[in-house]
């Protein structure tokens, strides 16, 4: 399995990035994704995840402003995310939710104030 995240980068406090992760090797269709996030000296994080039925959870500091997503089809899943703060600064990774997949490289996000 192979998980290719993109899309992060610097933006502004306040502002909106979308993040993609493109997964190989696998047909996720079935399996309960998610998003997690490491910020620097900080431990990796869960922040949200999708079952394959399309219901979501998050954590308290992301609710209201980061919203996941899928497609089945493209075998992707997506976080976006709005309202950025400071704080949302880390390297975002996608797996399956709490699997033993390999982790890929993840993509930098870094939220200026």
């Amino acid at each position: 399995v192979q998980l290719q995240a993109s899309g992060g980068g610097l933006a502004q406090d306040g502002g909106s990035l979308t993040l993609s992760c493109k997964a190989s090797g696998i047909r996720i269709v079935f399996n309960r994704m998610a998003w997690y996030r490491q910020a620097p000296g900080k431990q990796r994080e869960l922040v949200a995840d999708i079952t394959s039925g399309g219901f979501t959870n998050y954590t308290d500091p992301v609710k209201g402003r980061f919203t996941i997503s899928r497609s089945n089809a493209k075998n992707t899943v997506f976080l976006q995310m709005n309202s950025l703060k400071p704080e949302d600064t880390a390297r975002y990774y996608c797996n399956g939710y709490f699997s033993d997949w390999a982790w890929g490289q993840g993509t930098l996000v870094t939220v200026s104030s």
